[in-house]
């Protein structure tokens, strides 16, 4: 048991990172409420928590380099209570958007590149494979455990406990971060690029937030946005400017590498075949994953009316069968292989959203909705067993910290767009299915479309039924459009969740054509040495 103590300690912590973003995604409408504001600014805070660690991560990975892996932990476990606790007291919604986007994000950044190399330096083999197998396991159990506690904490308390609660884990993993051996150092400790951390920070940014203002700003139409260029929605443009400055950072980097400097990457790294299609997966993963977590607490709360309690019991079959399935699946993919165990998963995956879009109804079938909720579950098992062992099994000893910093911001950059990419098909699905549905409906007078039609040019945004009753009513429409209106915006918004749910599908699908270079048949069979890179993955070093 002693030699599993590790696992507890750095397990605990990735848990931890994934619980509240979860418990966000339950907890929408009571935030909507308490701090008076929309869906779209939830979705928002829920976007920059992600942002910030795909932003910060590479720079989180050199420092575990420069500081030291254990130590950083460390550091980033105090950040992250702060956050926390400064979450917990939030008065207002930029208060919460500061402690938990941005101090919770900092400090995860800091954790979770530790943490993976800390997993990969304390087993070996078999047991690596089964380490990660249980991280991944726990990562999933944290965004799907998070909807049945924080609903129910958010139903009969408050969702504030959650993250006071967090604080409370935080003084216990650091009373025994000891059970983690600190490496020992080997050569030179790296400097720290301060270019290269400005320009890959601000081009991850900017790009998510084009793509997260799209739902407001709109793609090339504008829609409401603060300015426009040339006549278009600015979107595209910053967007744009998001892989220029990357571009730039990519040129920054070889430059310093070519002046034998340290680079904050080495993107030969990204020239590995197993590496590479490693991380494109883990977007893949976490943009499907985020987006499908952001859409169906909506579809529970908003359209079908439950609390945030109730919601979390109708997501617990993702928890139960994403944790069995990603521990069981780590020896699976000793046996079959990396890439058949992730392209059963998508295959899994695709089959569960296709069950989910025919539940997508005004009457939720519990039973049906019940069963694709597992078979979501076994998908994102079986990739979350896979993926963490085989980004890092590509790496040499004195490289782990540098991977877990491009597998993370890998992961984060995908929970990233999957909030604001998804949120956004919703948004605009949505309206373009309102304004259809307003056209075509006999019922609906001239002066109800023009109303209507006004109220859309100011934006649209992600409310129950009866709101939109009672905006109808004070716009003093008659009875009849104001309810031939509230029927056209329901089916509206039914048609609006099946475009962001079949859209994370096509992702699925994109995601087979990333993993024709992960490792196939038995993994094992060879030893790398150490500080070397592997030829291909192996789970045995």
């Amino acid at each position: 048991m002693k030699h599993w103590w590790p696992l507890i300690v750095l397990g605990t912590a990735q848990f931890l990172m994934v619980l509240d973003t979860s418990v966000m995604n339950v907890s929408i409408s009571q935030l909507v409420e308490e701090f008076d504001t929309e869906v779209t600014a939830i979705q928002a805070v829920i976007t920059l928590y992600a942002l910030v660690m795909a932003a910060f991560m590479l720079i989180g990975g050199r420092l575990g380099d420069i500081l030291g892996r254990r130590r950083l932990f460390v550091t980033g476990m105090v950040v992250y209570g702060i956050g926390s606790a400064l979450t917990a007291a939030a008065p207002t919604l930029w208060v919460l958007a500061l402690g938990w986007s941005v101090v919770e994000g900092l400090g995860a950044a800091m954790v979770l590149p530790a943490m993976a190399a800390l997993v990969a330096e304390s087993y070996r083999g078999k047991d690596r494979a089964v380490a990660y197998g249980v991280i991944g396991g726990l990562a999933g159990a944290g965004i799907a455990v998070g909807p049945l506690l924080g609903g129910w904490v958010t139903t009969y308390l408050t969702w504030r406990l959650v993250f006071a609660g967090e604080v409370v884990v935080v003084v216990l993993v650091l009373c025994f971060h000891r059970v983690i051996a600190e490496p020992a150092a080997t050569g030179r400790r790296p400097r720290l690029d301060g270019v290269g951390a400005t320009l890959s920070a601000a081009g991850l940014a900017l790009g998510v937030l084009g793509v997260l203002q799209s739902s407001t700003w709109g793609w090339v139409q504008p829609r409401n946005p603060p300015f426009t260029v040339m006549g278009f929605a600015p979107t595209l443009f910053v967007v744009a400017a998001g892989v220029l400055v990357l571009v730039l950072f990519s040129h920054w980097e070889r430059r310093r590498e070519a002046r034998g400097e340290d680079p904050l990457v080495h993107l030969a790294l990204l020239g590995r075949p197993a590496l590479r299609s490693g991380l494109l997966t883990l977007v893949s993963q976490n943009l499907i994953l985020l987006g499908l977590f952001f859409t169906i607490p909506l579809y529970l709360q908003v359209v079908q009316g439950f609390n945030a309690f109730e919601t979390g019991l109708r997501l617990l079959p993702v928890s139960v069968t994403m944790l069995v399935a990603s521990t069981a699946a780590s020896r699976l993919g000793r046996v079959a292989g990396p890439r058949r165990v992730v392209r059963l998963a998508l295959l899994t995956l695709t089959a569960s959203i296709v069950w989910l879009l025919a539940t997508i109804d005004p009457v939720i079938d519990d039973g049906q909705f019940a069963g694709a909720m597992a078979l979501l579950g076994i998908g994102m098992g079986l990739l979350a067993s896979q993926l963490g062992n085989v980004v890092q099994s590509t790496a040499g000893e004195a490289e782990r910290s540098e991977v877990g910093g491009l597998q993370f911001t890998a992961q984060n950059l995908g929970s990233a767009l999957g909030t604001a990419l998804i949120g956004s098909i919703l948004i605009g699905a949505l309206a373009h299915a309102f304004t259809a549905q307003v056209e075509s409906d006999p019922r609906v007078s001239d002066e109800a479309r023009q109303a209507t039609g006004i109220a859309l040019e100011s934006g649209v945004s992600f409310v129950t039924t009866e709101q939109v009753t009672a905006a109808a009513q004070r716009a003093q429409l008659p009875p009849a459009d104001v309810e031939a209106v509230t029927d056209s915006y329901a089916t509206a918004q039914l048609n609006g969740l099946k475009a962001a749910i079949l859209a994370t599908g096509g992702i699925t699908v994109a995601g087979l054509l990333v993993t024709s270079h992960l490792p196939a048949g038995r993994t094992g069979a060879r030893k790398a040495p150490a500080g070397a890179v592997n030829p291909r993955p192996e789970s045995a070093h």
